[in-house]
């Protein structure tokens, strides 16, 4: 695909601060069966450097646990290792802000150290699910990973984002807004403090060409 199809089939996005954001999605209603979509974390990264974005948020929905523990047990590389391994990658782990969130997150954490993935430039996010005061397990638990990652963010509700998503970024709460630009820059921070203040520039992936049947090996 060229770069002018890659921007095409992207929706432009209203951000807050007169800013705008690509998106690639299938428009579908929350309800609809996920597409079937490669796994495969280079083919995006294919993707995002065919769209000459800078900047890209690949938001992913396997377990980080799961996942370590069954690519272990067959003996095959894991997703989040092909994740972390991609240039200028920085993992932003995400849980609600719950007893059982905080204890999936802390067992994908130490999956992640025993796997000796890039835990020290990782960012946790801790997603409220109420208004009012973290529990104190959540408390607890932030504290504790402070030390093990690049940093810890408390994500406050905003009961507007379950009910209609990203697509009205105007009308979030201003702390909401807040905190998202606070956790791109420790995103950003991170990237700088693993590999320097500018960043390099990023290797480009080579392009894929496809292949016709007259290619194929015979039989």
């Amino acid at each position: 695909m060229t770069r002018r199809q890659v921007l095409a089939a992207a929706s432009t996005c209203r951000a807050p601060h007169g800013a705008t954001w690509h998106v690639l999605t299938d428009h579908q209603e929350w309800n609809e069966s996920p597409l079937a979509l490669p796994e495969d974390p280079a083919a995006w990264y294919q993707l995002a450097a065919a769209g000459g974005w800078q900047a890209v948020v690949a938001d992913t929905t396997h377990s980080v646990a799961d996942d370590i523990v069954s690519a272990r047990h067959t003996g095959s590389p894991s997703l989040s290792a092909a994740w972390c391994a991609l240039p200028f990658a920085v993992p932003v782990l995400c849980a609600p802000a719950t007893g059982p969130g905080v204890h999936a997150l802390q067992t994908a954490v130490q999956a992640a150290t025993a796997e000796g993935l890039p835990l020290h430039r990782a960012v946790v996010a801790l997603a409220a699910t109420a208004d009012g005061r973290l529990p104190a397990p959540v408390r607890a638990a932030a504290t504790m990973l402070q030390s093990r990652v690049a940093a810890v963010i408390d994500v406050p509700h905003d009961p507007h984002i379950r009910s209609h998503g990203m697509r009205d970024a105007a009308r979030l709460k201003p702390r909401v807004s807040e905190v998202g630009a606070e956790l791109a820059r420790a995103v950003l921070a991170s990237a700088h403090g693993t590999w320097g203040e500018p960043l390099p520039p990023a290797p480009v992936p080579a392009t894929v060409v496809a292949r016709t049947a007259a290619d194929l090996p015979s039989t």
